[in-house]
């Protein structure tokens, strides 16, 4: 079996782990011939190959492939070849009795971005990213004396440092109401109710298993979802039937003091009434993902005491590198 793998620069622009560990994933099943193609090589893969004819499996990420390379390959059997193959292709790939490869476009970065979803709930609820910024040029965040010095309800008090006026302190009881159960979503959920949240989640696309892999009660009815939510989590990802489809009439119905968390897209939400709400101090927000990136320097969600907020980089690990990785060389046959 002659095993290769092409990277292209404009592929690794986007996942620069994932070809170097696909490539010690086949060198356990054999010597594999391995290229980085320079930036500005605008080579196909048959003249970047050392022997094209005698190829049976290839992998392309970035690297053009053409129907001219697929004549050179006579010994082709399996390709995968990364973004997407037009039509001509890949029936020239059926006919030549080449089995084509789809990667899958989710799966792999689900860990990681549900993972720092949850690292921003939390740092939210404890106002994590403010104190440690505060504590750097001011003492004032080390006094917790209350309010002209005399203990009332509610306020300010010996190491009590959270903002009463949002959903604040411990996962633990807090009523999370998610949109989606797919692969960031029903992580999400299981982390949270492991904690000890009271999970629902609302997906018309789900079906029921997806929801008992998330320990989280199933929602009819998204009317109802944002009735009662503490902790109001948005995590589908952004499609034609999923755009706008948390609606200004859902956002005005959240609970005042809520805690909105968004690392999938912000299209899927409306996002003017989003900021209004939240310039208003009304809700509270914990995003990755923004209606305008990046944030213009100005822009005046930044630096507010009610969000947090990171520069859209949940998924991108190097274990969502290898990840991807893995589950492209699964689909392969074995060796």
């Amino acid at each position: 079996m002659q095993s290769a793998i092409l990277v292209d620069s404009g592929f690794e622009s986007s996942w620069s782990f994932a070809a170097d560990h696909f490539h010690e994933l086949w060198k356990k099943q054999g010597a594999v011939e391995f290229h980085r193609v320079e930036p500005g090589d605008k080579r196909r893969a048959s003249e970047v190959l050392r022997d094209p004819a005698s190829l049976t499996r290839l992998v392309s990420l970035g690297v053009p492939f053409t129907k001219e390379c697929l004549a050179k390959m006579p010994a082709l059997k399996e390709i995968a070849c990364a973004g997407r193959v037009d039509e001509d292709l890949a029936a020239r790939f059926k006919s030549a009795g080449v089995r084509l490869i789809k990667h899958t476009s989710e799966g792999f970065w689900g860990q990681s971005v549900s993972e720092f979803g949850f690292a921003l709930t939390l740092s939210a609820l404890r106002r994590i990213p403010q104190t440690h910024h505060q504590i750097l040029s001011d003492l004032k965040p080390w006094d917790y004396s209350p309010p002209g010095g005399v203990g009332r309800p509610g306020a300010r008090a010996g190491q009590y440092g959270d903002d009463s006026r949002f959903t604040n302190g411990t996962l633990e009881g807090k009523r999370v109401r998610i949109v989606g159960a797919g692969n960031i979503a029903s992580r999400y959920a299981s982390f949270a109710s492991f904690f000890g949240a009271d999970v629902a989640a609302w997906d018309p696309f789900a079906s029921e298993p997806c929801f008992h892999r998330a320990s989280s009660r199933r929602e009819h009815h998204l009317d109802r979802l944002v009735q009662d939510a503490e902790i109001f989590v948005p995590m589908v990802p952004l499609m034609d039937s999923t755009k706008g489809i948390v609606t200004e009439r859902h956002i005005n119905a959240l609970p005042k003091g809520c805690l909105v968390v968004m690392v999938t897209r912000a299209g899927i939400c409306d996002m003017a009434a989003v900021r209004r709400r939240v310039m208003a101090n009304e809700l509270a927000l914990a995003a990755d993902v923004f209606d305008i990136e990046p944030l213009p320097l100005n822009d005046p969600l930044l630096g507010r005491d009610n969000v947090v907020h990171t520069p859209h980089n949940a998924g991108r690990t190097r274990e969502a590198n290898q990840r991807y990785a893995e589950m492209l060389a699964d689909q392969f046959l074995p060796v």
